[in-house]
């Protein structure tokens, strides 16, 4: 008899999708949820490193947009905001928060991951299979594209899109079919790690949010090993009584080092070094 990560990796092994039926026959969920399972081929899993930060910067952040993605390019910030009907596509000034370029996607569409590959940004829908490609310059539609399952975070790690779908699995599609070429299972000590949500590649090692949790998970790409997790507890996040409003979005600057995150309907955004 298998057991439920088996069984779901069996099916992605022969269709690359389903996990979404799977997972609701078996009733995972929750961050903090373990199925005890905690060891991979080479062995136990460690448990994994907590990593110290530095609050650099506390910036305004339009409290109004429900983060779902999140990614910096040359001085600016890029932002996908989710909600039917209120779902858009952003440029913002990281200093005022000020939105300067602004593109509304279509009323049954949820805004959610965002990266940027080639000078076209790509953007995720929640339900719909269908995810959306700008230009970078205009944010004007130059595209669309279809992928299976839903789309919660998304990630390029220079040969793969890295999408997360709110399971224990990090899927990784071919850039030109969308079609999912792998797909790893997520542990740390403690067993299966799941609600993965916004992304973000750096130094070779994927940052993801937890659906409802402030701290951010650092995976090795290659395993699944949950290494690293930095708590985000003391950032004062949305004061709104919206269960909703929790820590989402990770942004990187590689020229000087610093992540840019924030939350659903917060109010700041911060900047913050990471100390490795």
């Amino acid at each position: 008899m298998v057991n439920a990560a088996q069984m779901i990796e069996l099916i992605l092994g022969r269709t690359g999708f389903g996990l979404l039926l799977v997972l609701a026959s078996f009733g995972v969920s929750g961050c903090s949820d373990k199925n005890g399972e905690n060891e991979t081929e080479s062995g136990p899993i460690s448990e994994p490193r907590q990593l110290d930060y530095e609050l650099v910067e506390t910036m305004p952040h339009d409290a109004t947009a429900f983060t779902q993605g999140l990614l910096w390019h040359d001085g600016f910030l890029y932002e996908s905001t989710g909600g039917y009907g209120r779902s858009t596509l952003r440029k913002v000034e990281p200093k005022t928060g000020k939105v300067l370029q602004v593109r509304n996607l279509p009323r049954n569409a949820f805004g959610e991951g965002l990266v940027l590959k080639d000078d076209f940004l790509y953007q995720l829908e929640w339900k719909n299979g269908e995810g959306f490609i700008y230009g970078r310059e205009n944010l004007q539609l130059a595209g669309r594209f279809k992928y299976m399952g839903e789309g919660w975070g998304l990630a390029w790690d220079g040969k793969h899109f890295i999408v997360s779908d709110g399971t224990f699995y990090l899927r990784f599609f071919d850039p030109t079919t969308f079609q999912v070429v792998k797909a790893v299972r997520v542990r740390d000590h403690q067993g299966d790690v799941d609600k993965l949500n916004e992304l973000e590649f750096v130094d070779g090692k994927v940052y993801a949010n937890c659906w409802y949790s402030k701290k951010i998970l650092v995976i090795d790409p290659q395993t699944g090993v949950v290494e690293g997790t930095v708590d985000l507890e003391k950032l004062k996040g949305s004061s709104l009584p919206d269960p909703d409003a929790v820590l989402n979005g990770i942004a990187y600057d590689a020229k000087t080092k610093l992540f840019y995150v924030t939350g659903k309907r917060w109010p700041h955004m911060y900047a913050i070094r990471i100390k490795k």
